[in-house]
């Protein structure tokens, strides 16, 4: 794992699975997740605002931490947990939390099909349907458990 000269890790991390037994799901987490870095969703964060607007900066640099470790802990303290699960942890956190000063439901969905990607899915569902997903999430209609299910009714394996 790439750390910065501060501390942070700087690139997709990896962490191990615990042995177990394996969740059965078609979205079993594999022994080996990765996690979108904090570097990587505020490069994205920018690259989305250039292209559709708003105010840059980070809003609580707290609230970031908070939201990007959501998932990593989920993986870590419940093995079982599926691809969509931490997606959806990884969603929720950004979306509910509000670290940037604009554009967060825009980067909980970029970070969180990131996140899938990164992990042998894709994203089936329309762009449509994801936006409305991301704003019932941002606005309490749905909770975690909810977009949990969402993603796990909208991914795919990836081809080889």
């Amino acid at each position: 794992m790439k750390r910065s000269n501060d501390g942070r890790k700087t690139s997709a991390q990896k962490t191990p699975k615990p042995s177990g037994k394996a969740n059965q799901s078609s979205t079993a987490a594999p022994r080996s997740t990765s996690f979108v870095s904090r570097s990587a969703v505020e490069a994205l964060h920018r690259e989305s605002l250039a292209e559709h607007g708003g105010l840059d900066g980070i809003r609580d640099e707290g609230l970031l931490e908070s939201a990007l470790a959501r998932c990593v802990n989920r993986a870590a303290y419940e093995p079982d947990s599926t691809i969509a699960q931490l997606a959806a942890a990884l969603a929720f956190g950004l979306a509910k939390n509000h670290p940037f000063n604009d554009g967060n439901k825009r980067i909980a969905l970029i970070a969180s099909f990131l996140f899938v990607e990164l992990n042998g899915f894709r994203v089936i569902a329309t762009e449509s349907d994801a936006y409305d997903t991301i704003y019932a999430l941002a606005a309490g209609e749905i909770d975690e458990s909810r977009l949990s299910e969402w993603f796990e009714q909208n991914m795919r394996r990836k081809r080889r």
